[in-house]
């Protein structure tokens, strides 16, 4: 029995479709881990598996009713929400995937995921033209958008005779993915990881009406520290100037300037992950103006920037851990992410084309590849919080291996 698995308390929504008599093994399995089940049976489910053969095997009621006229003042989608470590929904099917992405909540399965602040696993299960239609996959990305976990489907024989992908996984692949998140949270829980993100633009003032700055909208670096946080990671986020909300369980620190983000990075040391996302200002002028220069005296000046990648891979007193920069280039992405890799010191870089306007600055897409030592792993255009999930994820098996 694994410890890190043991008395956890599952919520087990079962969907319609016949690959819900698997949901019977899977109560099975997860009993023997003595993790505590309760089931929410969806109506579609019911043609399926009976209440009876569930409470048997959960040692618990199923809950099926938005309100349960016997306990109406708990409020179930609020109490099982509360109660849980994580939702399960095992399986789901295209029109629950549907449900869940336009935000529907018409049975007690999707109230109770809408009113959760828990970590939700979805296991999907259909035809595999079903599984590959546009409208599924596009539902499938906005809910990993939201940051729900997908196990499967699998490639394998259908009970409609057809052979492709969209098979439920297996009781036992289920339990081990539940196996493998417990195990990775109480790691990341156990080390006590800190990181700091920096993300947006800066801006550094010319006189008090004119400033230089850049196109950047924060998204990418807002993403990543949210993605981190999920993790667990204690992350702080220092941002230059930005319209997007404070991620979740992220603290956050406002800036303008490029020596303001410096500032605020060094104070954020020690920790044990530095992710650069923001397009600092390189440059900025010699002499700021405290009065507005007129047109016909424009004459400036200009000098670096100090470089806060450069800076945290080379402090040798209190360097992070692992140290991740970004290259935004609009050519030879490739080379010049690697120089980028090579001067700076960093662990890993970052390089995406921000000369695309359909990725990189003010874009919810982007396109990356990732360079850790000669290695170019390569993440096609998708949702920036997708990127940074994967990001994020490469990020944690760096600690836990």
């Amino acid at each position: 029995m694994d410890k890190s698995f043991s008395n956890k308390k599952i919520i087990l929504i079962i969907g319609g479709g016949i690959a819900a008599y698997k949901s019977l093994d899977l109560i099975r399995l997860l009993k023997k881990q003595d993790c505590k089940i309760k089931v929410v049976l969806t109506g579609s489910g019911k043609k399926f598996v009976t209440p009876l053969s569930i409470s048997s095997l959960s040692q618990n009621k199923v809950y099926h009713d938005i309100f349960d006229s016997e306990k109406e003042a708990e409020m179930d989608h609020i109490s099982l929400s509360r109660w849980c470590d994580i939702i399960l929904f095992a399986p789901i099917t295209a029109n629950s995937i549907e449900k869940l992405a336009t935000g529907r909540a018409d049975d007690l399965a999707s109230i109770l995921i809408l009113a959760s602040n828990k970590q939700v696993i979805l296991v999907p299960a259909m035809n595999v033209r079903m599984w590959h239609h546009k409208s599924t996959q596009s539902n499938m990305d906005k809910l990993l958008d939201f940051g729900y976990l997908s196990v499967g489907p699998s490639i394998g024989e259908m009970a409609c005779g057809e052979y492709g992908e969209g098979k439920m996984s297996s009781p036992e692949q289920i339990c081990e993915f539940l196996k493998n998140y417990f195990y990775e949270r109480n790691i990341v829980k156990n080390k006590n990881l800190k990181a700091l993100v920096t993300a947006g633009p800066t801006k550094e003032y010319i006189d008090p009406v004119r400033f230089m700055t850049n196109n950047s909208s924060g998204k990418q670096g807002y993403e990543i520290a949210s993605s981190l946080a999920k993790y667990g990671v204690k992350t702080t986020l220092i941002s230059g100037p930005s319209k997007l909300k404070k991620p979740k369980n992220v603290n956050i620190v406002r800036v303008e300037s490029a020596d303001q983000m410096y500032a605020a990075a060094k104070k954020t040391l020690p920790v044990d992950i530095a992710v650069c996302v923001a397009a600092i200002t390189d440059f900025k002028p010699e002499k700021y103006e405290t009065e507005k220069i007129k047109k016909d005296n424009l004459n400036l000046n200009f000098k670096r920037n100090i470089d806060i990648l450069e800076f945290l891979s080379k402090n040798n007193s209190q360097r992070p851990k692992l140290v991740v920069g970004f290259a935004a280039e609009t050519n030879d992405i490739i080379k010049f992410a690697k120089q980028k890799k090579s001067n700076k010191y960093c662990d890993w870089i970052v390089a995406n084309d921000v000369s695309n306007p359909e990725i990189g600055f003010n874009s919810e897409y982007n396109a990356v590849s990732i360079i850790d030592n000669d290695k170019v792993e390569k993440i096609g255009k998708n949702l920036k919080s997708y990127i940074a999930n994967k990001i994020a994820r490469k990020i944690i098996n760096n600690f836990i291996q």
